[in-house]
């Protein structure tokens, strides 16, 4: 199956696919980079904090809402270094995603067709959950439309 017509795959796009997918299809792809080169672990899997920024919908300004366990790793594969971090403490997984990083950098990382597999079940699963969570949405016009004139805040005086 060929997905001609995507568009070029960038960095945070791959990122952004890789984080979302199973352990087992991100081993998959660094698998064939291993057999093809030799990652060197640069820092290995570990795990520590990241303080995760919110922005807050009035003024739109931004705070620390708190700490998530990350886990965090960097590889090289000829000089060309690959970085991973996850939240959680899936190491390999890290791991993994490096090794994937760095032949990106390299540009030696081959997209394939199961990538594009990856990020289309990825777009209808949060579709499917939006449509859930568009049957839950409550339309306040529709509301305040019911309300009786004497008791509308939108009644003139």
């Amino acid at each position: 199956m060929g997905f001609k017509g995507w568009e070029a795959m960038d960095r945070k796009r791959l990122s952004r696919i890789l984080a979302r997918a199973g352990s087992d299809d991100v081993a998959a792809i660094s698998a064939g980079i291993r057999e093809a080169h030799r990652p060197v672990i640069v820092k290995p899997p570990g795990k520590s904090l990241a303080m995760i920024k919110m922005r807050e919908p009035v003024r739109q300004s931004l705070f620390y809402i708190g700490e998530v366990i990350v886990c965090e790793a960097v590889v090289e594969i000829d000089g060309a270094r690959g970085f991973a971090v996850l939240m959680g403490d899936d190491e390999q997984k890290t791991l993994d995603m490096a090794i994937i990083d760095a032949a990106f950098s390299k540009g030696v990382f081959i997209c394939d067709d199961r990538l594009y597999e990856l990020e289309r079940e990825q777009k209808d699963i949060a579709m499917r959950e939006n449509a859930m969570h568009l049957k839950t949405m409550v339309n306040f016009e529709s509301i305040d439309r019911d309300v009786p004139d004497e008791l509308s805040v939108n009644k003139k005086a």
